[in-house]
């Protein structure tokens, strides 16, 4: 049975849309497990979800989740692969007639069932509860824990409040948010020994206040690594991205000492995205955020190391060694690097928008801002896919949303499917051949001023929302002279070094450039950083695992 620590915070949840069997199997659990665990009972998968996010938000652990198999709107494996994202380390098990067997055994491998029993279960004692007591078991002895909370006091209008509540959701670290104004703030601020002149505060789970802490400070005390385990891997992936984590994935799988090292938080900008709808695999889409952590998690199943919060600036050639030099001055070393760094959306150039950059005006996403939104009027700059996602995400709440495009039309930049949702959204409005002019506002975005491009007519409009996607500029600066890149900034790799049929002038092998390699043997490129790549997630992700083929190969001829 449970530890008595965990009695009254563990829990065995059960779902059935049919109350008679829902009570049933609730009667049978309380009767057997009632005095160590909590039983949970739900009659649809969808206020099964609802109760497990709670359970999350309050710290709450939950050790086995029976869903049954039949269910209207959503059925019970649709329901556990959900489920997965909230509690991964939970056991599930499905409840079917004999005659959805085959869906069960499929089951296994769409959300790692642990195993499915056949209804009725009678009696119990026999059918029922030697496979929980098994389950229970194999719980027990899996690394879990309640779910510690962060706090986080801050202004509302504070760029870096802004970006260190971004930085703790897209880690996946979950916090409370505590305005300054507010009581509860004000009380945690006097208890920390701070005023308003220390924001932001963060207040970590073990009690300790953090004044205005640096992402890699928060990052140590949150409990995310930070420091390599080793001095020398075999690969070393920087950036993590779905190029990274793909790399990662395939890596580790593959027995390298693989360690990932990302600036900030792993997902880049597709774990930004509220909702990928053409990801292969995903038919009523997934959000970035979920894709990203079952990515991060199936890295760290396999064994690779993820680093986050650490800046990359320098990469050295010594001998067959590839150095990796970090801002603090520490290295490591491997015999073969990726490069996923990725891209960043590029700046809007108009005055005083740098001044409001975090009140009010937001690169990408900002998911963590889109409760603020709620009965406002948001704009939106921008015509690709990103864009797209954001004003459907926004418009669930926002009183209107209005995208500003440069060009004449959506369809250059913008994919079919999402333009159409775009359109028929009732709450969101396209402006064509308009561009920002202006942000105004004193310490938060008050108005903008809007240009037509083709009649040059103006017009000022109130605004306290605008978020911006105007293309990306890749995050490669760093490289300097050691890898070639094009006058863009995106590195060239494979053929593009031998457009005259001939290696670059400073090659020394005897074969030419793998298809994903720079002009540096062993280090490769995947990704949105190489030049002419397609701007994909499922490409960037194939780019992840063929970069791995290469590296393999790279070590075989070493």
């Amino acid at each position: 049975m449970a530890q008595a620590s965990d009695a009254s915070r563990t829990i065995i949840l059960t779902v059935d849309d049919d109350p008679g069997v829902s009570r049933s199997v609730a009667r049978d659990l309380r009767r057997r497990y009632g005095e160590t665990y909590r039983i949970v009972r739900a009659e649809s998968g969808q206020s099964a979800l609802d109760a497990l996010r709670e359970l999350k938000l309050r710290g709450d652990l939950v050790a086995v989740i029976l869903a049954d198999y039949r269910m209207p709107q959503m059925n019970g494996i649709e329901f556990l692969e959900q489920a997965l994202d909230v509690y991964p380390e939970a056991r599930r098990v499905l409840l079917t007639a004999y005659a959805d067997t085959n869906a069960a055994i499929d089951a296994i491998n769409v959300v790692d069932l642990d195993h499915y029993l056949l209804k009725p279960w009678d009696p119990p004692e026999e059918k029922l509860y030697p496979v929980l007591d098994d389950l229970l078991e194999t719980w027990r002895h899996t690394e879990h824990r309640a779910v510690p909370v962060t706090k986080v006091v801050g202004h509302r209008w504070s760029a870096r409040s802004s970006e260190l509540r971004e930085f703790l959701a897209r880690n996946q670290v979950p916090y409370r948010w505590y305005s300054s104004d507010e009581p509860e703030g004000r009380r945690l601020l006097s208890a920390a020994g701070a005023d308003d002149l220390q924001l932001p505060l963060v207040i970590t789970p073990d009690g300790t206040p953090l004044t205005t802490p640096d992402e890699q400070d928060l990052a140590t005390r949150v409990g995310l690594a930070t420091t390599p385990a080793a001095d020398f891997y075999d690969l070393v992936i920087i950036g993590g991205g779905p190029a990274g984590l793909g790399s990662a994935v395939y890596g580790a799988s593959e027995g390298l000492r693989t360690v990932l090292v990302e600036r900030s938080a792993t997902g880049g900008q597709a774990g930004q995205s509220s909702r990928i709808e053409n990801y292969l695999g995903f038919p009523d889409g997934v959000s970035g955020a979920q894709l990203t952590d079952r990515a991060r998690r199936q890295a760290a199943k396999f064994g690779a190391e993820i680093l986050t919060a650490r800046q990359v600036t320098g990469l050295e050639i010594n001998g067959a060694a590839r150095t990796v030099r970090f801002s603090d001055g520490s290295a490591i070393a491997a015999h073969s690097v990726i490069l996923a760094t990725g891209v960043t959306y590029r700046q809007l150039d108009a005055p005083g928008v740098a001044d409001l950059t975090g009140c009010g005006v937001f690169y990408g996403s900002s998911l963590t801002e889109a409760p603020a939104c709620q009965g406002h009027d948001v704009y939106i700059v921008g015509g690709a896919n990103s864009a797209g996602q954001a004003a459907m995400y926004l418009a669930r709440g926002a009183k209107s949303v209005t995208i500003l495009v440069r060009g004449s039309s959506l369809s250059a930049s913008m994919s079919h499917y999402l333009i159409q949702q775009v359109v028929d959204a009732p709450t969101i409005s396209v402006r064509t051949t308009t561009v920002v002019e202006a942000a105004h506002g004193s310490d938060h975005l008050e108005q903008l001023t809007l240009r037509d491009t083709t009649t040059g007519h103006t017009e000022l409009v109130d605004a306290q929302w605008l978020f911006v996607f105007i293309g990306a500029a890749p995050l490669t600066d760093w490289l300097g002279g050691t890898v070639l890149r094009d006058s863009r900034g995106f590195i060239l790799t494979g053929p593009d070094l031998t457009p005259d049929g001939h290696p670059p002038a400073d090659w020394e092998l005897d074969r030419p450039p793998y298809h994903l390699e720079t002009n540096v043997p062993g280090v490769f490129v995947a990704g949105d950083a190489r030049a002419e790549s397609a701007k994909r997630v499922a490409s960037a992700v194939g780019e992840g695992a063929m970069a791995v083929m290469l590296v393999h190969r790279y070590l075989e001829q070493s």
